[in-house]
C-alpha cells in the first residue's frame, strides 16, 4: 500500500483547520446563559437564518457517503444508481408542503423531535416511543457509513492496514468529532458545513471540467463506461433496462418520502429561525440536486479512467489520486472526510435528542431539568458515536451499507404518523401503531429475503413479478392497516386520545 505523503499533508492541514472551527463554534452565537438546555445544544436555540440553514441541511443530506456511494453505485451497476438524482428532485416540493407545517407546530409547543410532535398530536406514548426507536435504529448505520467514508479516504492515502494501527487514523478523527460535538452542539456542524460545501463545490467543479478534458470529453467517457459495464461479471449499462423501471421509480419515490423523516433532517429543519426559512430552503436546496448529478457522473469517469478496484467505494478516491496532482487529491479527499464529519455530528445529536426527550424524558419518574436534559444528550451523543465506531471496526463495510438499506425501509414507516399527522387527526393512534409494526416487520422480512444485498424486492402479484423498493409495499401495508383500524375504531366509537395541537398551530 503506497503512502501518498503530499496528499496526506494537505489533508491533515485542512482537517486541523476544520477541527479548530468546530471548537470555536462553541462561542459562536452562544447565549449569555450558556448552552445549558436541549434546545440550545441540540437545536442551537432555533436561531439559524436562511443561509446557515441551507448549508446545514445541505451538509446533512449530502454526506461523505453520498460522494462515495452514489458514484460507486454507477461504477458498479450503471444507470440504476442515478435514482438518487430524481429522488432529491421529488423531495424538495414535498419539503415545501410538509416541513413548514411541522416547524410551526414544533416551535409553538417546544417540540425538539418529530416523536415529540407525535406525542402531542396523538397523546399516545407508545406510538411516540415507536417513532423515536425507529429514528435511532435508522440513524446508527447511517452514522457508521460516514465513518466508512472516512475509512475509505484514509485507505486510499495509504493509511489502511490490519489491526489497531491501521484503524488509528479513524479513531483519532472520531475522538476529535466527539469532542467538539460535545462542547458545541449543533453549532459545530453548522460552522463546518460552510467550509465543507465550499470545498465540495471546488472539488466537483475541478473534477467535471479537468477530468473530461484529460479523458477525451464526455462522449468518450460515456462510451468507455458503457463498454466497461457491459464487460463486467454482472453486465449492466448506462441506460435503464425496461425491467428496472419500476424498481428505479419506487427507489426514487420511497427514498424521497424517507429522506425528510430522518431525525437528522428534523434536527436541521427545527433549528431554523422561522417557517419562511424552511420554505426558502425548499426553493434553494435543488442547487444541491444539480451538484448530486455531477457527483454521480464521477462513477462513469472512474470507469473511463481505468480505475480498477474490487471495493467500489474506493473508486472516487482512487480516481482523484490517479488523475489529479497529489496536493489537489489531498484537498479532494479532505472535502470527502469533512463531508463525513458534518452529518455524523448532526446524526449523533439527533439520536441524543430522541433518546433524551422520548425515552428518558417520557419514562423517567421525575421531569428532567433543562441542564439535566442537555447533559444527558451530550453523554448519549458520545455513546452513539462509540457504537457507530465499534460497528465500523468490527464489521465489514458491506454490512454497514446493507444495514443502511434496511434503515431506509424502517424510517419510511413513520410517514403516516408524522406526515399525515401534519395535515389530519383522522387516524387512530393505536391503528397507526399497528400499521407501523406491520410495515416494519414486512419491510425487514423482504430485506432479509434479499440477504440485505439489495432493497429492491420482487413481489409476485396477480401472476406477475414486480420488482420494487421494499419500503414502498411495506408502507402501503402500513397505511392500509392504519386506515382499516381507524375505521373499525370509529365504528365502535373507540376512545380517541387527546390532541394537544390546534389547526392554527400548523399555520404559524
Amino acid at each position: 500500500m503506497t503512502l501518498h505523503t503530499t496528499a496526506l499533508a494537505v489533508f491533515i492541514f485542512l482537517f486541523l483547520l476544520v477541527t479548530i472551527a468546530g471548537f470555536w463554534a462553541a462561542r459562536w452565537r452562544r447565549p449569555k446563559a450558556g448552552i445549558h438546555s436541549l434546545e440550545e445544544w441540540g437545536l442551537a436555540g432555533r436561531s439559524f437564518g436562511t443561509w446557515i440553514t441551507w448549508f446545514l441541511i445541505g451538509g446533512d443530506l449530502y454526506t461523505a457517503y453520498t460522494v462515495i456511494a452514489v458514484p460507486a453505485a454507477l461504477y458498479a451497476g450503471g444507470a440504476m444508481g442515478f435514482f438518487a438524482v430524481p429522488y432529491a428532485v421529488i423531495a424538495y416540493p414535498y419539503m415545501m408542503l410538509v416541513l413548514p407545517r411541522l416547524w410551526n407546530v414544533c416551535h409553538k409547543h417546544g417540540y425538539i423531535t418529530f416523536a415529540d410532535f407525535v406525542r402531542g398530536r396523538y397523546g399516545n406514548r407508545w406510538l411516540s416511543l415507536a417513532i423515536a426507536l425507529t429514528g435511532i435504529l435508522a440513524l446508527m448505520p447511517y452514522i457508521a457509513l460516514q465513518l466508512v467514508g472516512m475509512k475509505v479516504v484514509f485507505a486510499a492515502m495509504g493509511l489502511g492496514g490490519q489491526g489497531w494501527r491501521g484503524e488509528m487514523p479513524l479513531i483519532v478523527a472520531f475522538i476529535v468529532l466527539a469532542a467538539y460535538t460535545y462542547s458545541s452542539g449543533l453549532r459545530a456542524p453548522a460552522v463546518i458545513a460552510i467550509v465543507k460545501d465550499v470545498m465540495l463545490y471546488i472539488m466537483v467543479a475541478a473534477a467535471l471540467i479537468i477530468l473530461p478534458l484529460k479523458l477525451g470529453g464526455y462522449a468518450h467517457i460515456f462510451a468507455a463506461a458503457n463498454t466497461a459495464l457491459g464487460a463486467a461479471a454482472k453486465p449492466s449499462s448506462i441506460f435503464l433496462k425496461p425491467q428496472q423501471f419500476l424498481g428505479y421509480s419506487t427507489l426514487a419515490i420511497g427514498s424521497a418520502l424517507a429522506l425528510m423523516m430522518y431525525p437528522h433532517t428534523a434536527t436541521a429543519v427545527l433549528s431554523a429561525r422561522d417557517a419562511n426559512v424552511v420554505r426558502r430552503n425548499a426553493a434553494l436546496l435543488p442547487a444541491y440536486s444539480f451538484l448530486l448529478g455531477l457527483i454521480a457522473l464521477l462513477g462513469f469517469v472512474a470507469l473511463a479512467a481505468g480505475v480498477a478496484t474490487k471495493d467500489t467505494s474506493a473508486s472516487v478516491p482512487l480516481l482523484f489520486l490517479k488523475m489529479f496532482p497529489e496536493w489537489f487529491a489531498g484537498f479532494c479527499l479532505a472535502a470527502i472526510a469533512v463531508g463525513a464529519l458534518v452529518p455524523a455530528a448532526i446524526m449523533s445529536i439527533a439520536a441524543a435528542n430522541l433518546f433524551t426527550r422520548n425515552l428518558v424524558g417520557e419514562f423517567w419518574r421525575t421531569k428532567l431539568s433543562h441542564k439535566a436534559e442537555s447533559t444527558t444528550a451530550k453523554i448519549v451523543s458520545l455513546a452513539v458515536k462509540f457504537g457507530a465506531l465499534a460497528f465500523v471496526l468490527k464489521l465489514e463495510t458491506a454490512t454497514a451499507i446493507q444495514m443502511q438499506l434496511l434503515g431506509g425501509i424502517w424510517i419510511a414507516q413513520i410517514v403516516p404518523a408524522v406526515v399525515l399527522g401534519a395535515f389530519t387527526r383522522w387516524f387512530n393512534a393505536w391503528s397507526l401503531l399497528c400499521g407501523w409494526a406491520a410495515g416494519m416487520a414486512w419491510g425487514t422480512w423482504m430485506a432479509e429475503q434479499l440477504q440485505l444485498k439489495s432493497s429492491v424486492y420482487p413481489l409476485h402479484i396477480f401472476g406477475g413479478t414486480y420488482a420494487m423498493y421494499a419500503a414502498v409495499p411495506a408502507l402501503a401495508l402500513n397505511l392500509a392497516i392504519a386506515a382499516v383500524g381507524t375505521l373499525v375504531a370509529r365504528a365502535f366509537d373507540a376512545h380517541c386520545t387527546a390532541d394537544a395541537t390546534t389547526s392554527e398551530d400548523f399555520l404559524g
